[in-house]
């Protein structure tokens, strides 16, 4: 995908692990609009393993919670016909480990609203190798209010 992403286009001095461009030893997600979808393509590196050839669970669980809060942020922003994307975090995520996610090959992280109100949306997001769904994930995002810490990180 080109351009720019939804982080580097309003977030490129967030340090985020999962989705900040400016950690450079974060997972640097890079997540795009795709009609009603949010999709984000990324590969795994050797040092992102469980075991040989198989990714780490928590960095799948990283992957598609920073993917889905920029989903909600995204869609709220749009909601409410702001300029700017509100801070969002996790209010809450569940995520399935349907089957094992291979390291050699580009990823694809794919989100879209199932719920929202004015001031969250819940997000069901999956993440592919190969056309196969090897997790998923719904979770509750919400935009934070100022004494939050996360108000205005980015």
């Amino acid at each position: 995908m080109e351009g720019p992403c939804l982080q580097e286009r309003y977030a490129p001095h967030n340090a985020c692990f999962g989705c900040g461009p400016a950690n450079a030893k974060g997972l640097r997600i890079r997540s795009f609009v795709a009609g009603e979808e949010v999709v984000a393509h990324w590969t795994p590196e050797p040092h992102h393993q469980a075991f040989p050839g198989i990714l780490n669970g928590g960095i799948v669980g990283t992957l598609l919670d920073c993917h889905s809060n920029w989903a909600a942020a995204w869609h709220l922003m749009t909601q409410a016909g702001a300029e700017r994307p509100p801070c969002t975090v996790t209010a809450a995520y569940s995520v399935k480990l349907r089957a094992p996610t291979p390291t050699d090959q580009e990823l694809t992280l794919r989100a879209r609203v199932s719920e929202s109100q004015a001031d969250r949306a819940v997000i069901e997001a999956s993440l592919e190798a190969g056309g196969v769904v090897t997790a998923t994930c719904r979770g509750t995002f919400v935009a934070v209010q100022p004494g939050h810490p996360a108000y205005h990180r980015w």
